[in-house]
């Protein structure tokens, strides 16, 4: 489950969205929010509630499957989450262990850092530190691809807050070494 922490700041930030779209012209687009998860640990909970709960308050959000008219083609379903990463007005990440594993969910994260919309995350049973390729990414994607991934969750991290690990434990060798 999410904490509530993150519930409170989704909270907040839904509340600023629908307050600032009410005084917004007349949707031009087809989905007002973006929702990136891993559906193996979250289509049935922390997903599924958000994609409901949006449509309760007159929202339109973009989910993988729930979204879609019918089981599509790989390549429609890549131009459908484009096209909704593009339209919406904010994007939600639902970062779970296995998000990361997923080059879906790698690409639809550099989607959206790229297209500077504003995301909100929420970490559901995973930590911030934890967000990362693993070596195994690094040999099988591109290196394109990997510095796009790594850039994404870079600024992810900082985003919230967070510092890269690797830079946190030099910080600490050179504390610890004196001046």
């Amino acid at each position: 489950m999410a904490s509530s922490w993150s519930y409170v700041i989704l909270k907040r930030q839904t509340s600023q969205l629908i307050n600032s779209s009410r005084s917004l012209p007349p949707a031009t687009s087809r989905h007002d929010v973006f929702i990136s998860h891993r559906g193996v640990d979250t289509r049935n909970t922390v997903a599924g509630l958000l994609y409901d709960r949006f449509l309760h308050l007159g929202m339109r959000p973009f989910l993988v499957r729930r979204s879609m008219v019918e089981e599509e083609e790989e390549e429609k379903l890549k131009k459908s989450i484009k096209a909704a990463v593009a339209d919406c007005k904010v994007s939600v990440a639902v970062f779970s262990p296995k998000y990361c594993e997923s080059y879906p969910c790698l690409r639809e994260l550099a989607m959206m850092v790229e297209a500077k919309k504003r995301l909100i995350p929420i970490f559901c049973d995973f930590k911030p530190s934890a967000l990362r390729l693993s070596e195994e990414q690094r040999k099988v994607y591109s290196q394109e691809e990997v510095e796009r991934f790594e850039r994404a969750l870079q600024e992810e991290l900082l985003g919230i807050g967070v510092k890269n690990r690797r830079n946190r434990g030099q910080e600490h060798k050179k504390s610890q070494s004196g001046p």
